[in-house]
């Protein structure tokens, strides 16, 4: 049976601007061949089963690329975001921080230890990466992949130089300290995003959502139903001591509630934010504005502390029909609509769909390396090759609108809001899936 090799030719041709950034050829030969393997045929996209496919290049080779080779990551990462921009940039697009777990044996690949993997619902033995993805109109591009290093490395400096990490990198940060760190690369480059979206592990920390502010960013981000918040109106007052020294500040005028209990009473509407392949897909939604307890401290009479009100947001309730209640903060516009604001909350979703292929069909936790480099070189290969699939299913997506008019649109639109599609055949003998 004849194999179909034009999707080969047309990896060659994309990703010229990504081979301009290696300045040896035998680095130029080994790009395409790397990103070839991960995307053709077989289960397995470690070095060694790539190699033995591809039958063009050896395991020493292609290990000592991804490894070993001294070449700068940068100019690769700057082309991706070039494309990402040119296929989903749009200033009223998203871009989500999330991450994502990479389950592994032993305790000597980078990073690896028992840590909480969102993915898996439980503490593993894993590799954790902050993920940063760009999506519009329910397109994602992964575009950034960093790996987040738990106490037991940073704590160890010999089993970080063990692993080659990075002088700069041998340092003690958060996961929302990372995906700051992230969005200030995405911004120097000039890619366009309208609102950023992130998971309660990222949102419910106060220095994360000031941070994002302070760069005149809009965001709407999970948020722990247990923070205490202040109602949007709350008076801030200036009591008389009975005795003692004079007050130097003024207090809120009532005590902060859970934001479960903001939200108890509010009006419960059932919101529709997109279709998906079984129909509209809907939730009941509450939302009101407030303030939340992030302030500076004082200690009050019963000596407990308390946190002043912070700026004026909008408090997002979610009921599943599981019976799952998710809570949100927003700094979307005052005026913004319920619709609105679940629309952009429920955006979220599409990063686990990257993720999810990502891994299943191509491989990003398929790596068997222990370095940092070695990683983080493969991450960046498999999210280049996620956006040359991107790129393919974009392409024949306006060729079908032209071919087809408004129904194809629309039929592709609910292709996309669907569950995740293969980005690649079953078999060797089709060209990656559209």
């Amino acid at each position: 049976m004849v194999v179909d090799e034009g999707w080969r030719l047309d990896l060659e041709r994309w990703l010229e601007p990504f081979l301009t950034g290696l300045s040896h050829p035998a680095r130029r030969r080994m790009c395409p061949l790397y990103i070839a393997g991960l995307i053709g045929p077989g289960d397995r996209k470690s070095v060694q089963p790539m190699a033995a496919r591809s039958g063009d290049v050896g395991y020493d080779q292609l290990h000592h690329f991804v490894a070993a080779g001294v070449w700068d990551s940068v100019p690769l990462e700057a082309a991706l975001l070039k494309e990402a921009d040119r296929l989903v940039g749009d200033p009223a697009g998203f871009l989500v921080i999330d991450d994502t777990a990479l389950p592994k044996k032993g305790q000597h690949s980078v990073g690896v230890a028992p840590q909480y993997a969102s993915s898996l619902g439980k503490t593993s033995n894993c590799q954790s990466l902050v993920s940063v993805t760009l999506a519009s109109r329910e397109v994602p591009v992964m575009i950034g992949l960093r790996l987040f290093l738990p106490e037991s490395w940073t704590g160890n400096a010999e089993r970080m130089t063990r692993a080659r990490v990075p002088l700069d990198r041998q340092k003690a940060l958060t996961k929302p300290e990372i995906g700051i760190e992230e969005i200030d690369r995405v911004i120097a480059s000039g890619v366009r995003f309208g609102c950023v979206l992130a998971d309660a592990g990222y949102g419910s920390s106060g220095p994360f959502r000031q941070a994002l502010s302070e760069r005149g960013l809009l965001w709407a981000v999970g948020l722990s139903r247990r923070q205490n918040v202040y109602p949007a109106d709350i008076g801030l007052v200036f009591p008389v001591a009975a005795k003692g020294r004079r007050r130097q500040y003024h207090m809120p005028d009532r005590p902060p509630v859970s934001a479960e209990a903001m939200l108890s009473g509010e009006k419960w509407r059932k919101i529709s934010w997109r279709r998906g392949i079984k129909g509209r897909l809907t939730c009941l939604f509450a939302a009101r504005r407030v303030r939340i307890a992030e302030g500076h401290k004082h200690r009050m009479l019963d000596n407990r502390m308390q946190c002043m009100p912070g700026d004026e947001v909008w408090l997002v309730g979610e009921r599943r029909s599981t019976g799952e209640q998710k809570y949100y903060v927003s700094n979307l516009p005052v005026d913004a609509t319920l619709k609105a604001l679940a629309a952009a909350i429920k955006a979220r979703w599409i990063c686990e769909q990257a993720h999810q292929q990502l891994k299943e069909e191509l491989g990003l936790d398929h790596f068997e390396g222990r370095s940092w480099t070695g990683l983080h070189r493969h991450a960046l290969m498999t999210m280049i090759a996620y956006a040359f699939l991107q790129s393919r299913r974009l392409t024949a997506a306006g060729r079908k609108k032209k071919s087809r008019g408004p129904a194809a649109t629309a039929e592709h639109a609910g292709h996309q809001a669907g569950d995740p599609q293969p980005l690649r055949p079953a078999t060797a003998t089709a060209l990656p899936s559209l």
